[in-house]
């Protein structure tokens, strides 16, 4: 094995980065670009300047309380049902990952259920519960009764609409977590465990924390996943986003206009969901984020020699 000298090897290296790499010319490139902008252009420009958009009416409409009020709902639900599926989420996600074969069974069947079937069929099935369970009652199995009720009084629209997506969501976000816990390697969990940590600490301070960087997009993306799904209640006349601008352009005939509305409305709040969504995959990437290129890195690792010599050759040559 040859070696090579410190002298030689630092000669080497500011040769080599006293050139500037070009890239090769990519024509194609920028005829595609031109291309897509030119057809953007044209989109917008027939967007604002079609008079069948109706814009008056959608400035009229955009601020009126029957909107705020029916998008104070969609968020409302979206906040609720998200919640509510976390956490049944997690609790799923660790009976699938449990070694107890009844519980890995029973998240299964669930997961399988929920992703298998259509939202919308969930959502009717649940608002018609009371055609196959008249009476809801609380007791002991087989034995007393506490508590009994009629389920069309107890089972509410809202109600629906909250448990439908809250279920629903929950089977994803039970596959979300799961994928993030077992990306943790299996030693952290072995070597907490040497230290003396009960197997609840050692999920909630060591695996938790490092799955976090696998759970939080997926989570995102189902958060505004969730929020255009809650324009699905509709069926049931609740009245939120979607149902609330149904009302008014049944009345004015105005129907452009008004899902113009609900449309601006949608992008914005998932725009402001997308801004939080990249704030959190920050925070918990912090400790993966790395401040040099890997082969900057690598070179300077194997070298010792700081890439920012070329600076200061160039300076020197002045």
């Amino acid at each position: 094995m040859t070696s090579t000298a410190p002298g030689t090897l630092t000669t080497s290296l500011q040769t080599v980065t006293d050139y500037r790499v070009i890239g090769r010319p990519r024509p194609l490139m920028w005829v595609a670009t031109a291309v897509v902008i030119v057809v953007a252009a044209m989109v917008v420009f027939s967007i604002v300047t079609n008079p069948r958009f109706e814009w008056g009416v959608v400035a009229d409409y955009f601020f009126s309380a029957s909107i705020l009020q029916g998008l104070w709902k969609t968020i409302e639900l979206t906040v609720v049902s998200m919640v509510l599926g976390i956490i049944i989420g997690l609790i799923i996600a660790l009976m699938r990952i449990s070694s107890n074969p009844i519980l890995n069974a029973c998240a299964g069947v669930y997961v399988w259920f929920f992703r298998g079937t259509p939202l919308l069929v969930q959502l009717v099935i649940l608002y018609n519960v009371s055609a196959l369970y008249p009476q809801i009652t609380i007791g002991i199995p087989f034995g007393p009764t506490f508590l009994s009720g009629n389920v069309n009084e107890i089972v509410t629209p809202y109600v629906v609409a909250v448990a439908a997506l809250a279920l629903n969501e929950a089977a994803y976000m039970a596959e979300i977590i799961r994928g993030g816990l077992l990306s943790v390697d299996h030693g952290q969990l072995e070597a907490s465990k040497a230290l003396g940590m009960s197997g609840g600490r050692a999920m909630r301070r060591i695996v938790l924390p490092q799955a976090m960087r696998f759970i939080i997009p997926p989570t995102g993306n189902e958060v505004l996943s969730l929020l255009k799904s809650t324009s699905l209640v509709s069926v049931i006349a609740l009245p939120e986003l979607l149902y609330s601008v149904q009302v008014v352009y049944s009345r004015t005939f105005e129907t452009i206009p008004l899902l113009m509305v609900a449309t601006i409305w949608y992008l914005i709040v998932t725009s402001i969901l997308m801004i939080g969504q990249q704030a959190l995959e920050r925070l918990y990437s912090r400790g993966s984020s790395r401040s040099t290129s890997p082969a900057k890195g690598s070179l300077q690792r194997l070298t010792g020699i700081r890439l920012r010599r070329r600076a200061t050759t160039t300076e020197g040559r002045r």
